[in-house]
């Protein structure tokens, strides 16, 4: 006999920090709940944007388009009360706060050569950031929101449930240096948007009124 416990457990989305020069992970960052729903904004770079009205440059592409995503992850420990969570969901919380901010020790360290005349800090670079939803889109991204609203807390006011919406900007071959792990899974990216596009039944020009070609 079969029963819900048979039925196949969903795949979660997340968040992977890895070391771009060795690929391995770092941290592991699983939503609790898939997001309801993804915004997801493609902005061409096209030549010739800046009004120049060169009509030569119409239809040339610079580089990748700007893709960027926005979701509201969700996270509730209001049903795992009976399990021991002294600082309720503040953990997850500054896991997610912390792929924005560079780590202490790397802030003393560069205020440490700025007390010394260092005329220029080289500012800190973040861990290599992915974004996963299946197995089919996994991103290099920068996180450029992150807007928390708490909405119940323990009696210690520990948060307990929160709502987190998060923007991403992906990274392309045009914001990561040639070889960069970063770039290559972008390709990698690219171009399983080019099978499944390949995957899609064409269209036929009579749905569109129009004849056997274009004139």
């Amino acid at each position: 006999m079969t029963g819900y416990t048979d039925a196949p457990k969903p795949i979660r989305a997340g968040l992977v920090v890895v070391d771009p020069l060795r690929g391995t992970p770092q941290r592991v960052v699983v939503l609790q709940f898939n997001p309801d729903s993804l915004e997801r904004s493609l902005a061409p770079q096209v030549a010739g944007a800046d009004g120049s009205g060169d009509r030569t440059e119409a239809l040339r592409l610079k580089g990748p388009a700007v893709e960027t995503w926005k979701f509201t992850a969700e996270l509730d420990a209001t049903d795992q009360l009976d399990l021991p969570a002294p600082n309720g969901i503040h953990p997850q919380l500054a896991t997610l706060e912390l792929l924005v901010q560079p780590t202490s020790d790397q802030v003393r360290a560069n205020q440490a050569l700025a007390s010394l005349g260092t005329l220029e800090v080289t500012p800190i670079e973040a861990p290599l950031t992915l974004f996963t939803w299946g197995g089919k889109r996994i991103l290099p991204v920068r996180l450029t929101e992150l807007t928390i609203t708490e909405e119940a807390f323990d009696i210690d006011l520990n948060p307990i449930r929160a709502a987190v919406a998060i923007g991403l900007r992906v990274l392309t071959v045009s914001d990561l240096p040639t070889g960069h792990r970063g770039a290559e899974l972008y390709l990698a990216h690219l171009a399983q948007k080019e099978r499944l596009g390949g995957a899609a039944a064409d269209g036929r020009l009579g749905a569109l009124g129009l004849g056997g070609g274009v004139q």
